[in-house]
Order: structure tokens, then sequence, then C-alpha cells
């Protein structure tokens, strides 16, 4: 048990990182640069998935990872488009569904069901799914066995 808290704390901590660097890549971007908010956005979020992917393959998952690093971080782009499909799908719902439509209905929706959903959803598929140990080869099966033919 206490090896799933610890990857749980992990989790949250990696994940913080990448909401960090998130936010501020935003920012810094849209603000400072003055590049377009949805550019930024994109930039941003990209760069998130990999702080994201690096801190959940390299600490989080480690003695989990064990698929080949490509298909591993195809897995987990897709894992976290599905998170993201998540808080939007929350966000429609209150917004167009139920009425919801004042910022802090949104606000409450996106970011704090839709992102708590969508992350238990990313912590079960990383798991279970994104990470895991590489296929073992079968035990080869034992032939030890007298033919039929053969009389001791």
């Amino acid at each position: 048990m206490s090896g799933a808290l610890q990857r749980l704390g992990s989790f949250t901590a990696v994940g913080t990182v990448a909401f960090v660097v998130d936010i501020s890549a935003f920012n810094i971007l849209a603000s400072g640069v003055g590049v377009g908010p949805i550019t930024s956005k994109v930039i941003s979020v990209v760069l998130a998935t990999g702080v994201s992917w690096l801190g959940s393959h390299y600490v989080t998952f480690r003695e989990f990872a064990g698929r080949p690093k490509r298909q591993e971080a195809l897995l987990f782009g897709l894992t976290n488009l599905a998170g993201l499909g998540i808080a939007a799908a929350c966000l429609a719902i209150s917004h167009y569904a139920l009425g919801l439509t004042s910022p802090l209905a949104d606000n409450i929706s996106a970011n704090v069901v839709g992102v708590l959903l969508g992350n238990v959803f990313r912590y079960i598929a990383y798991r279970f799914f994104v990470f895991r140990p590489a296929a073992q080869a079968p035990e080869p099966v034992c032939t030890d066995r007298p033919s039929p033919h053969h009389r001791s």
C-alpha cells in the first residue's frame, strides 16, 4: 500500500510541476512575447505534456516502464487527449446542457470536476495501460514427457 501512496504523491507532484509549466509558458508566450492565445496554449500544453511524461516515466511509474519509449509516449499523449476530452465534456454538459454559463460555473465544471475526473482517468490509464512492464516471453513448455510409444 505504501508503494501506491508514494506513486499517488509522485503523480500529484509531477502533475503540479506540469501545471506550473503550462500556466507559466502560456502567460510568457501570450503576454510577454505576444504570441496569440490559441498558439500559446497549444505550445504550453505540449511543453507541460512533455514534462509530465518525463516525470511519469522516470519517477512515478519507473518500475512499470517497459514499452519502447516511442510507443509509451504515443499512448501517453492519447491518454492525455482522452483526459482533456473528459474535462471538455464536463464543461459542455454544465454550460450547454445544464445552462450554467457563469465564469464560476465554467471554472468549476472544467477546472475542478473535469480536471479531477480527468486525473483519475489518467492515473488509472498510466498505471495499468501506458506504463506496463515489457511483455515477457512465455515460459517454455516442458517436452520431457515420454512419448506414447516409449516403454520403460
